[in-house]
């Protein structure tokens, strides 16, 4: 990325805007942090929050380095089909959530997606799965941190060092101090700040190319073409921007990598779990699911726009070209004061995705390894130092595979290569043993640990050369879909030879052993109509569908 190219004017307003920003996100961790008593509070809120705002934390969430950059960067590359990772790679799957498994996570009262493992199959998987989330959390922290890095040096001029410390060091305090609800309040926040700073590059960035009609007309004579501003055309073959099937599309993406992301990432999960009842955990990824809908529109739109307006972007050669496509409109187009707002936005984006993964992190360390296997039966004080240690040793580690990310020109395949790695196999393992009761526990681990190296495999062969895809984002797709499969056939072969659990060790755990109350914590409110989670989710599914028409 060149720090010299890219630099923005920023002035004093500019500079206050930012520091305002920084000292409310920190003043939001010190309030958080008088409502922490116990490690219940510190790690899940309490389970006290309610479905609006653990609704916003949800999408905030993943709204990191993937969605703004990365999403940027593949509408680019790809063109309108990067609206697959929206529709069909996330809605459906945060509508299941709160449909289908909301009501087991919530209602088995775990506190983690790994201790929902460890009750429904055995201790090794639970092992198993707790380390690879904990490795997986720190490795995603260190693409937004990398991420914040390269923005900060280039829009700013701030040493990469300087960038990556002072980002880390913002998520490191408010989450130390304030905990799961410090991040949560603070990702309500940074989720209108993000807005703030991305609507004004899409709507100056639109009139600058001549409305919606004069964009579509740039797309056609760019390198893109007219393939560019279709969703499903010329998938029948991969002779598409993708270079994806769209068998690819919709069993990889849509089901694998969408499904496998969205209701196994305790990072997100978390969020629901934190809901002040049965009701509110289930509509808090519904609610998400509506404004998901709409993102493309401030990520997607902005690629597309830099890709016809920045001289240079979509050359195939040199690194980080597509990256730059939103610090790039940025410079070009913002006045002072709304750059200021937008550098912010851009600032709560990374902070957003990175304190997920921080949370995540600290909770499965302290609960799924630390006291399920280091230390037991210590005071609940106990556990919530070690927390906030966890929280100081996740960030530290971020920092340093801050530096993997750094090897990748287009970041959004780093990220997808992890999902397919760690998300995939977990989900499959997860689907199975909460639809078959029949599964065992001993294939229960089997397959989670053969679908992760599966996936491990097909992700090194295709590095190596031995196997061919026409994209990384395909070989994504295929190395989920291969995961996935290797999955459902050694808990085919598996489970016969191996003794089931009894139904009453199940109950409340797997379809068809009951165990289950809807009504949970009910409010007089959460009778009406409107906030029926089947009657929400539906409604966004419906929508998802109507989207893709202009498209199509």
């Amino acid at each position: 990325m060149d720090g010299g190219g890219l630099r923005l004017d920023m002035n004093a307003l500019d500079y206050v805007l930012l520091g305002l920003y920084f000292v409310t996100v920190l003043g939001v961790g010190f309030a958080a942090r008088r409502a922490i008593r116990t490690s219940v509070d510190f790690f899940l809120s309490g389970r006290s929050l309610p479905a609006w705002v653990t609704g916003l934390a949800f999408v905030s969430a993943n709204l990191g380095a993937l969605e703004i950059i990365g999403m940027a960067a593949n509408g680019a590359q790809y063109g309108v089909m990067t609206v697959h990772y929206y529709w069909v790679g996330a809605v459906p799957a945060m509508v299941f959530l709160g449909i289908v498994m909301m009501p087991f996570y919530y209602g088995s009262k775990v506190r983690s997606v790994p201790e929902y493992l460890r009750l429904r199959f055995n201790r090794p998987t639970h092992l198993l799965n707790a380390i690879s989330f904990a490795v997986a959390q720190v490795l995603i922290a260190g693409v937004n941190l990398y991420a914040l890095a390269l923005v900060m040096q280039a829009l700013l001029g701030w040493p990469l060092w300087v960038a990556i410390i002072v980002g880390a060091a913002i998520v490191l305090a408010y989450i130390t101090i304030g905990g799961l609800s410090g991040a949560i309040y603070n990702e309500v926040l940074q989720f209108f700040v993000i807005l703030a700073g991305l609507i004004p590059v899409t709507v100056i960035g639109l009139v600058k190319v001549g409305g919606v009609s004069g964009l579509m007309d740039a797309v056609r004579d760019s390198k893109l073409g007219e393939a560019g501003l279709h969703a499903w055309q010329d998938t029948g073959t991969t002779a598409n921007p993708l270079g994806a099937h769209w068998l690819g599309i919709v069993f990889g993406l849509g089901f694998v990598l969408s499904f496998g992301y969205w209701t196994t990432n305790f990072a997100e999960v978390q969020r629901a779990l934190s809901a002040k009842n049965m009701s509110a955990a289930r509509r808090t990824p519904i609610i998400a699911a509506y404004p998901k809908l709409l993102i493309p529109v401030v990520t997607v739109i902005p690629g597309l726009i830099a890709l016809v307006t920045v001289k240079g972007l979509g050359a195939p050669s040199g690194d980080l070209q597509y990256n730059n496509a939103i610090p790039l409109l940025m410079r070009d187009l913002l006045p002072n004061g709304v750059l200021g707002v937008a550098v912010t936005g851009l600032l709560a984006s990374f902070m957003a995705g990175m304190a997920a993964n921080v949370s995540g992190f600290n909770t499965v360390f302290t609960y799924d390894i630390w006291q399920a296997y280091v230390r037991r039966d210590r005071p609940d004080d106990y556990y919530l130092r070690i927390g906030r240690y966890a929280t100081i040793a996740a960030v530290v580690i971020g920092i340093g595979t801050a530096f993997i990310a750094a090897g990748f020109s287009n970041i959004m395949n780093y990220i997808q290569a992890l999902f397919s790695l760690f998300n995939a196999p977990l989900f499959a393992t997860f689907i199975i043993g909460m639809f078959w009761k029949r599964m065992s526990a001993l294939a229960g681990f089997w397959s989670l640990l053969l679908g992760t190296l599966a996936a491990l495999a097909t992700y090194l062969l295709y590095k190596s050369g031995v196997v061919h895809f026409n994209s990384d984002l395909e070989e994504s797709f295929w190395g989920a879909g291969i995961a996935f499969v290797t999955v459902a056939v050694v808990a085919a072969v598996l489970t016969p030879l191996t003794a089931a659990k009894r139904d009453e060790e199940l109950r409340g755990l797997v379809y068809g052993t009951g165990g289950i109350d809807l009504k949970a914590g009910v409010l007089a409110g959460d009778a009406a109509w409107y906030r029926s989670p089947v009657l929400l989710g539906v409604i966004a599914l419906a929508l998802a569908v109507v989207l893709y028409i202009p498209v199509f």
